[in-house]
């Protein structure tokens, strides 16, 4: 194969088979070794064992992997068994080893397609070596402040990695008046989705503008945005009043939000065919609770009209979609049902907040937060975040604090008002587990990523859930 050695080839995916399948016998997931013992034989290994791939790329803030699990979920209900890097592990060295670990010896790729989940700062070491059809970027909210620095240098992370795959079809939020801005100056056709003012109508649906925003100036000129509506911070119908950049109309729309329950959610999208000048209209079920997933649903969407794959395969899946890995991931455990949604900024915690405080039932709150290089050691955020909407919520009966930095949460609590008789801090998390549903209530648990990790193991080990890569279909 031009530029690469079938020798370094061969050598580049032993060494990742070979370091995955002992990684396996002790129990490891193996998501990232694997990927750096392929690359010290053949460093763009990724180019040569995703060659001719139907692939779709996911990155932004939020929402990249339950995106992925939908699309995931998707091909399958087709017939398709998708590779995808389903661990969360987005960097290049843990897509590299999902990609090489399902290739021949002699770097072949054994599937026709993926979904990958890639980390915003990764974007340009990935797409320029597997080229995708699409990348889809969810939305950009301030984010692990001391590993990327303000919300404008993710962006411009973004903007270097699209710059690489110009043959790529960029899917953007169209209410994101950052994520929107990537179409400014890149030659990739662009697909823009949204939601329509026409949704603010619904007040079961609609949300006043937040104090929280990442993004309160004009990207072009500095001058502040007006809205025509919110959905979520600064989501929404944004257009400047001085130089004119504005929300761009979708081409993927929700133009109306029906419902939102505990079980699902119910909306009406509108896919527009621009150069046709034609439209046509479905009723979606989507099987996840939260605006924040109706979000994630639109993007799945888009990516499939981006892609111009076909599109009852997506719109007829979402009313089967399950939670993955984390993202609203259901459990049961002495007949007590546990829910762990991942909350990582101020943006999708608050979401995660709502949705609490919305709850037509009494249930715990447990929160768990450490301040690992994974998390990023600043969690300054979780002042940003409205945790008050918890605290006094009358039906939050009994709340828990875990992780490396439970005082600190413990603290934020307290400053929330929070009734301090009912907040119990428990190091221990087989202690966790036992103590959070001996109430006999709902538990509901915001774990950042590396306290998600650890809970998540000792929850699936109690409850007899496999370890994400024994799922896997390789």
């Amino acid at each position: 194969m031009k530029n690469h050695n079938p020798i370094k080839i061969f050598l580049s995916v032993s060494a990742c088979k070979l370091t995955r399948t002992a990684l396996r016998v002790l129990h490891k997931g193996g998501t990232t070794l694997p990927g750096r013992s392929a690359m010290l034989f053949d460093k763009k290994i990724l180019e040569v064992v995703s060659r001719g791939m139907k692939i779709i790329v996911v990155t932004g803030t939020n929402g990249k992997t339950t995106t992925c699990s939908m699309l995931r979920n998707s091909l399958q209900e087709a017939g398709i068994e998708p590779l995808s890097n389903i661990s969360g592990a987005n960097l290049l060295t843990g897509i590299t080893a999902e990609f090489t670990a399902q290739a021949t010896l002699t770097g072949k790729p054994k599937k026709k397609y993926a979904i990958v989940e890639c980390d915003e700062g990764a974007l340009k070491k990935v797409v320029p070596l597997m080229k995708p059809r699409v990348i889809v970027v969810t939305n950009l909210f301030r984010d692990q402040l001391d590993r990327y620095g303000e919300v404008m240098h993710t962006l411009e992370e973004i903007r270097n990695g699209v710059k690489l795959a110009p043959k790529s079809k960029l899917c953007l939020n169209a209410d994101c008046s950052l994520t929107a801005s990537l179409a400014n100056d890149v030659k990739n056709p662009v697909h823009y989705y949204g939601i329509s003012t026409s949704c603010i109508n619904n007040e079961e649906t609609a949300e006043a503008a937040d104090s929280l925003s990442d993004a309160k100036y004009c990207i072009k000129c500095g001058a502040e945005y007006e809205y025509d509506f919110h959905t979520y911070a600064h989501l929404g119908g944004f257009k400047c009043p001085k130089c004119g950049y504005k929300r761009m109309d979708p081409d993927t729309e929700i133009i109306s939000i029906d419902k939102i329950a505990a079980k699902g959610s119910d909306f009406t999208t509108v896919f527009h065919n621009k150069k046709k000048n034609t439209s046509e209209t479905e009723k979606i079920h989507l099987g996840l609770p939260a605006l924040y997933n109706i979000y994630n649903g639109l993007a799945a969407m888009a990516a499939y009209e981006a892609a111009g794959w076909k599109r009852k395969a997506i719109t007829s899946s979402l009313a089967n979609v399950s939670s993955s890995f984390g993202r609203m991931e259901t459990f049961l455990y002495n007949n007590v049902e546990i829910q762990m949604i991942l909350v990582k900024n101020p943006a999708g915690c608050n979401q995660s907040l709502t949705y609490l405080s919305s709850l037509d039932e009494d249930y715990v709150a447990v929160f768990c937060l450490n301040d690992k290089t994974a998390d990023g050691h600043d969690i300054s955020w979780i002042w940003d975040a409205d945790h008050e909407k918890v605290a006094q919520d009358p039906h939050c009966k009994y709340i828990y604090v875990s992780g490396t930095r439970a005082t600190d949460m413990q603290i934020r609590l307290k400053y929330a008002d929070a009734d301090t008789s009912k907040i119990m801090l428990v190091e221990d998390q087989t202690q966790l587990l036992n103590k959070m549903t001996s109430h006999k209530l709902p538990v509901f648990i915001l774990p950042n990523y590396t306290s998600m990790l650890t809970l998540r193991a000792v929850v699936s080990e109690a409850t007899g859930k496999k370890e994400f890569w024994k799922d896997q279909k390789n």
